[in-house]
């Protein structure tokens, strides 16, 4: 009995990495685009709520993200201009233009974390009601959304992964352009039979000399 071996196609082989890299691209533009939209608007949700002592009573008081800290709605961006570059780069540059992207999806988890139980913020408001530079605020409580842009970092973060693992078979902006080439093709003059009026007309109509020959 003889045992027939399967060999694999040559264009399955071809095709397999190119799927992957299809796939990756999609997975990373929308971890990182979703990513970059929920730290944005977590930075603006309030993170922090307390009281202020003023005049004898409690002054309620609340904290946004952008107002505890700056650095996951920057960072987002950051990583949302570096998700559009990956494809304007090349070998070494899309290399370094991921993991740029990678950094500040890492940085803006830290960056929110480390937000989560800072007080700072109300502190000073409580300071600025009370006109006492050491009030401090009392009844402190945190939301949950510092980590909801903790997990809009994790996705920027896998976005960066993914293109530092499959970056190099995604396309580039500029490829279609560097296939047609960078010199316009002339376009050659017909020539003009001077026996027919209506080829010098069109000559002339088109910007040629119809005296000329070739």
């Amino acid at each position: 009995m003889e045992y027939v071996t399967a060999v694999p196609h040559p264009r399955t082989e071809a095709a397999a990495p190119a799927r992957t890299g299809r796939r990756s691209l999609a997975v990373a533009l929308l971890c990182g685009a979703l990513g970059a939209a929920v730290a944005l608007l977590a930075s603006r949700q309030r993170w922090a709520e307390g009281t202020a002592a003023v005049a004898g009573g409690a002054f309620p008081l609340s904290a946004k993200g952008s107002e505890v800290t700056g650095v996951p709605a920057a960072l987002a961006v950051v990583g949302l201009a570096a998700l559009v570059a990956v494809f304007a780069v090349r070998r070494a540059g899309r290399v370094l233009v991921a993991l740029l992207l990678a950094l500040s999806g890492a940085g803006t988890v830290a960056a929110a974390v480390s937000g989560a139980g800072d007080s700072s913020a109300l502190d000073e408001k409580a300071a600025q009601a009370s006109g006492d530079t050491a009030a401090t605020a009392a009844a402190l409580t945190h939301t949950g959304w510092p980590y909801v842009a903790a997990a809009g970092g994790v996705l920027i973060l896998l976005a960066g992964l993914l293109a530092l693992r499959y970056g190099r078979r995604w396309p580039a902006m500029s490829g279609r352009y560097e296939r047609a080439g960078t010199t316009p093709r002339t376009r050659r003059a017909r020539p003009v039979d001077p026996d027919r009026p209506e080829e010098l007309w069109k000559a002339l109509d088109r910007g040629e000399d119809p005296t000329e020959r070739a």
